[in-house]
């Protein structure tokens, strides 16, 4: 490395490190633990449990069927003309794709559980959020540090950790 790019070097971790300690207006939350001490979340959450059980059960349904009719199939294949076997392949294959199809519309990115997760979690969230940005400009800190969303955080002082705050503050 040449003196030039050592000078330059030094300068900017001086600035980074200036910028870095003047910034310390921050503060610490276990956003897990502000929300599983609201009821709503947590109702919530039993709901959701719920409404997946039942949902699993209907899907798990639809693929009973479709093994049940692959198995008739293997018990009377023998006995199936080439043309009736392949009707029956088909009919499988449908099935199964149909069993697919419904799955994907209750526990996909853009299915029913997710729409209903959705209505039910957001306006805590939001609720949540709004809070923590309130005590936060209250109070004037600049950053917050969710330190249960964030493995990499390795310490912080308790005194910059207003969890408990933030739970009264939801109250």
């Amino acid at each position: 490395m040449t003196a030039m790019k050592r000078v330059i070097f030094a300068i900017l971790a001086m600035v980074f490190t200036a910028g870095v300690a003047s910034a310390q207006n921050y503060m610490v939350v276990d956003s897990e633990k502000v929300f599983k001490s609201i009821a709503d979340y947590n109702n919530a959450l039993e709901q959701i449990e719920t409404l997946s059980a039942d949902y699993q059960k209907k899907v798990d349904a639809k693929f009973s069927d479709v093994e049940n009719l692959y198995n008739n199939y293997m018990q009377q294949r023998a006995a199936l003309s080439e043309a009736q076997r392949q009707q029956r392949e088909q009919q499988i294959l449908d099935q199964e794709a149909e069993a697919v199809k419904y799955q994907e519309s209750l526990f996909g990115t853009d299915g029913e559980l997710m729409k209903r997760r959705m209505e039910l979690i957001q306006p805590i969230q939001k609720r949540v959020f709004d809070a923590l940005e309130s005590f936060a400009k209250q109070y004037g800190y600049d950053l917050i540090i969710d330190i249960s969303a964030n493995p990499t955080v390795l310490y912080y002082s308790e005194k910059v950790n207003f969890t408990d705050r933030i739970i009264e503050s939801l109250k």
